[in-house]
Order: C-alpha cells, then sequence, then structure tokens
C-alpha cells in the first residue's frame, strides 16, 4: 500500500511539471513542431498531408521524411482541442506517462526490487535529460515509449516463445505481439532504426542460447522474425533507395575520408560520456537543455560510477543486456555531426535513472540497517532539491533564455498579428529564419486545400529541405525594397535604408528586433 501511494505521488508531480504552462511554455512551437502538427490537421481534414499524399507512412515535409507514429498520434488532440500547442504537445506528456509506468514494470520485472523500480521511475521523472523533450512535440518520446515495451513483452513472453511445446498458431500470435512494438519504434523515431534491432539481436542471441526450447523452433522464430521485420521495413528500404530521404541522412552524416569519419566517429561517441555534457553543460541546443544545467545532476556522479560497477561486476544476463544498451546508446547521435546530441541518443534517458538508482541502492547499503531507509530519503530529498531549482528556473527563465530557438518571432507575425494581416491584399515575410510558411499555417489553421490550390514551391535548399515560395495572401522570400508597395504587408529581418516613415512595427525576440514590419 505504501508503495502504490509513493507511485501515486509520483504520477502527480509528472502531471504537474509536465503539464504546467504547457501551452506557453517553450514560448512557441518551433519548425518540426509546426510541421507535425500542421501534417496531423491536414490527415484530420482530408486524409492527405501537406504533398496531398494518402495515409502516408513517410510525411515528405520539408524533404527529410518525418516518422509516422507521433503525427497520428497528434491526430485525435487536434480533433478534439483545435490546432494549437496543446494539442501538439499532450501525445508527448501521454508517452512520457505510459514510459513512467513501463519504467517501473520493467525495472520490477527484471530486478524483482520494488525499491529499484521505484526509484528508477522517480529518476526518470526528475532528470534533466528527458524533461523538455517531454513536455514538447518531439517524436522521441513515442519512440522511446514502443521500444521499451518490446522490452518489457520480450521478458513476460520470450519463455513462452521458446520453451512451451511446438510452434502453433498461437505461439506465433504471442511472437507477432511481441515484435509489433519493435517495428512500431522504427516508425516513431529515427534512433529506433538503429537501436531497436542492435536490441533484438542481442535478446534473441541470448534466447537462442539461454532458453530451453528445441532448435527447430529457434530457427523457426528467428525465420518469421526476419520475415515480419522485413516485410514491415520496405517503406523504410524505399525511401531511402528511392526517395529522397537518404539525402537527408548524408546531409547530417559524417564528412571526410574513411580515416577521418573513424576519428569523428570515436570523438562524437565519447563525447556523450564527457563530464561537460553529463553534469553541467549538458546539449548545447537550447531547445533541448536549459543553460547551466548538465542531463544529469552532479550529485549523481557517485552513484552513476556505483552502478557501473555494480554491472560490471555481476556479469550475469541482466548486467550484460544494460551494458550493452549503455554502450549502443550513443550510436544514433555518433552518426551525425551534432554531438553529443541528448535527444538522438534519447535511450539514456531510461539508462541513467536505472544505472544511477543501482548505484544508490548499493550506497545505502553500506549503512547499518536502522539507519538505511534516513540515508534513502536524504538522497531522494537532495534529488528533488535539484529538481526545484531546475523546474523553477525553467519556469521563470526557460523563454527569456530559448525564445530565439524556439522560432517565437513567427508565432508574433502568424498569431499575434493576425489582425493587421488580415487587412492588408499581400503580405512578405523574410525567409532568413527558416520555413515560415509552416507557421503561417500551424497558426491560422490553414484550410489544406486552399492551401493546394495556391501554394508554389521554391527548388531544394543545401539542406535538401524544400521550401514554399507563397500561398495565399503570402509570400516568403529575401525582402527587397521592391517589396513595400500599396497594401502590402512587409515582415523584414532587416531594417530597410530610407523607408522609415513606413515603419509601424517591431518584433523583438531578447531585446533584439527579429522583424522590422513596414506599411505604405
Amino acid at each position: 500500500m505504501k508503495n502504490k501511494k509513493i507511485f501515486l505521488l509520483l504520477i502527480i508531480l509528472f502531471l504537474f511539471t509536465r503539464l504546467y504552462k504547457i501551452n506557453s511554455i517553450p514560448s512557441s512551437v518551433y519548425w518540426d513542431e509546426a510541421s507535425i502538427g500542421y501534417n496531423a490537421y491536414s490527415v484530420l481534414k482530408t486524409g492527405r498531408d501537406e504533398w496531398k499524399e494518402f495515409l502516408p507512412l513517410h510525411f515528405r515535409a520539408f524533404g527529410e521524411f518525418k516518422l509516422p507514429v507521433y503525427i497520428y498520434s497528434v491526430i485525435p488532440f487536434v480533433y478534439f482541442l483545435g490546432l494549437n500547442e496543446l494539442s501538439l504537445r499532450l501525445p508527448s506528456v501521454f508517452y512520457t506517462f505510459l514510459s513512467l509506468i513501463l519504467i517501473y514494470l520493467l525495472v520490477k520485472r527484471i530486478f524483482k526490487e520494488e525499491k529499484l523500480a521505484l526509484l528508477s521511475s522517480f529518476l526518470f521523472l526528475i532528470l534533466p535529460w528527458n524533461f523538455i523533450f517531454s513536455r514538447t512535440g518531439y517524436e522521441a518520446s513515442s519512440g522511446l515509449f514502443f521500444y521499451l515495451l518490446f522490452i518489457f513483452l520480450w521478458f513476460v513472453f520470450s519463455p513462452l516463445v521458446f520453451d512451451t511445446g511446438k510452434f502453433s498458431l498461437k505461439i506465433f500470435g504471442v511472437m507477432f505481439l511481441l515484435l509489433l512494438p519493435l517495428i512500431i519504434s522504427f516508425y516513431s523515431y529515427n534512433s529506433f532504426r538503429i537501436i531497436s534491432p542492435l536490441t533484438f539481436a542481442f535478446l534473441f542471441l541470448a534466447a537462442f542460447f539461454k532458453q530451453s526450447g528445441s532448435l527447430g523452433k529457434k530457427l523457426i522464430f528467428l525465420l518469421l522474425s526476419f520475415i515480419i521485420i522485413g516485410v514491415s521495413s520496405i517503406p523504410i528500404y524505399r525511401l531511402y533507395r528511392f526517395d529522397s530521404g537518404a539525402f537527408r541522412f548524408q546531409v547530417l552524416s559524417l564528412e571526410g575520408e574513411r580515416k577521418d569519419k573513424l576519428i569523428a566517429f570515436a570523438r562524437n561517441y565519447f563525447s556523450h560520456f564527457s563530464f561537460d555534457f553529463l553534469f553541467f553543460g549538458g546539449d548545447r541546443n537550447l531547445r533541448s537543455q536549459m543553460p547551466g544545467f548538465g542531463e544529469i545532476y552532479p550529485l549523481s556522479l557517485p552513484f552513476l560510477f556505483l552502478g557501473l560497477l555494480k554491472l560490471v561486476m555481476k556479469k550475469d544476463f541482466k548486467s550484460l543486456f544494460l551494458i550493452f544498451l549503455f554502450l549502443i546508446a550513443p550510436i544514433p547521435a555518433t552518426l551525425t555531426k551534432e554531438s553529443p546530441h541528448s535527444l538522438r541518443s534519447i535511450l539514456f534517458a531510461f539508462l541513467m535513472p536505472l544505472v544511477i538508482s543501482l548505484g544508490i541502492i548499493d550506497f545505502v547499503a553500506i549503512f547499518e540497517k536502522g539507519k538505511q531507509k534516513m540515508v534513502l530519503n536524504l538522497v531522494c530529498f537532495s534529488y528533488l532539491v535539484f529538481f526545484g531549482i531546475y523546474f523553477l528556473r525553467f519556469v521563470k527563465t526557460y523563454n527569456l533564455v530559448s525564445a530565439s530557438s524556439w522560432q517565437s518571432q513567427y508565432k508574433q507575425v502568424f498569431y499575434d498579428r493576425k489582425d493587421l494581416i488580415r487587412k492588408n491584399e499581400k503580405v512578405v515575410v523574410s525567409e532568413n529564419y527558416a520555413q515560415p510558411y509552416i507557421f503561417a499555417l500551424f497558426y491560422n489553421s490553414y484550410n489544406p486545400k486552399e492551401f493546394w490550390r495556391s501554394v508554389t514551391y521554391n527548388s531544394y535548399d543545401r539542406w535538401g529541405f524544400s521550401t514554399v515560395y507563397s500561398f495565399d495572401k503570402f509570400v516568403f522570400k529575401k525582402v527587397e525594397d521592391s517589396d513595400l508597395r500599396e497594401g502590402v504587408l512587409v515582415f523584414s529581418d532587416k531594417e530597410m535604408v530610407g523607408q522609415e516613415r513606413f515603419l509601424v512595427d517591431k518584433i523583438l525576440v531578447r531585446d533584439k528586433v527579429a522583424f522590422f514590419v513596414y506599411q505604405k
């Protein structure tokens, strides 16, 4: 009963810290969020995405091909709440909430320790690694949930698949149920297209040598698994082989000769274990982390060391499995130019709390039995203090320091100045801050059919992204003096010399002018 009350308190803490001002912190949606939201809206209204593709498995979006799971998850929220920050971000809260429960169940299943399960869930809730991702429209939240669901189902059902009787239709059904979340993780977030197959291979090989089932049954399982996974991966193959999805990967991937790539790979890989990244500076992208905080609190250093030491010393299956996951977690981020990268290494958001919890349990065990409860409570209270500082700083200062990273200037254009836009026949918006059209669509809940009728496109840019030149009354381009004429509202990222008398407004981000607004 006491443990249930503790877990209930964790749920209340989670819901409060994730839902508090979720529609206003961060200050606006950024371009990927806006794209996810609008494509969900378009599918809801028409059954097609912004490119008129019917119920796609890969959403072309800007040309980088977004994955479908999170986008389709947004649809019911948009249906009930409309197209806004809340409907876009609630699915992430929902998936993270389910992950919180899964971590508790998974750790309890693997380690048979209630205290360890509660502590792992507690740290998953309060460590910075996943905090911002869990209350914004990031695809990774769905990917992490389905990945954890696969691991949980594996530990529950794999003995049934391998150890019981002959291979039957019932066993096939269980096997398919087991593999389904693995497959869904492929279509949730790109990192799991690397992590999930590696995890499956490890678990299967372990079961192959460990479980007592017949060799024939194991081979049948392997063959059917390859068929199921292979067939489900055909759209992924087509994307990278025949469509332009591979171009985006080439743009983001490591450059140079083979030797240079190997050096960059090693540097990127080990950067995820640096003290600065983990404990002090964190991810430098302000959409991923609060400045001045690491991905985990400095308090965690000794516990992380003790937890890793315990895993290395134990050498049982569960320890080897966690060490394996710890080693592969940075790989998706390591393959790209931006490293360390907390989002692409999102698996650490689950692993770090678990390993740190193992270290805390070992640390507490050093003390006399009568003092262990007090020491554990003191450690947990210390973590709550760190989290309290982090959360208060997030609420008070995050919007101030991160507004430009979240492209809040576009919200000020297309949402805050709707009335001004409505009064003009044509609106020219500088494209300097990237993909302004998607914000116009998102903040106006623009009818997809009307968008298709009027849209014109630019060619692909150097990053492989497609850009919209115009639709309806909007034009998105590099602003020139000739754009300023009667009936035209101009949002220029630079001051137009000699046109001061037509300056009607300024849009500020962190006390810097993002747009000069002109009207004749």
